[in-house]
């Protein structure tokens, strides 16, 4: 089970469900708002991020917006590589998602 240690750092009453039963089904294993959050915070982030990167490639050009991007997208690495918590990670997330909605606008 690879994604075990991942679970149980960050999300321990998600790993402690999925280790419980496993007649439960996996809806409600991994029935956890945390986990939502951190699991959709990229894609939000992005579909947000791509409507400001909109008026950025049209203000500045392209070159500006995919710099942007490359930047968000490697300030996102970072928190996300060194995360202590899970509020570490989401903000990783977010910052990842923003990079990938400045290069999908590219």
């Amino acid at each position: 089970m690879f994604m075990g240690p991942f679970l149980k750092k960050f999300f321990p009453d998600v790993y402690a469900r999925m280790r419980a039963d496993s007649d439960v089904s996996n809806y409600c294993k991994f029935d956890s708002q945390l986990l939502t959050t951190f699991t959709s915070s990229l894609y939000v982030a992005r579909l947000v991020a791509t409507f400001f990167a909109a008026s950025v490639t049209w203000a500045f050009g392209r070159r500006t917006s995919i710099l942007i991007g490359g930047a968000a997208f490697l300030s996102g690495a970072a928190p996300g590589g060194a995360a202590v918590d899970v509020y570490m990670l989401i903000l990783g997330r977010v910052l990842l998602g923003v990079g990938v909605g400045f290069a999908n606008q590219v």
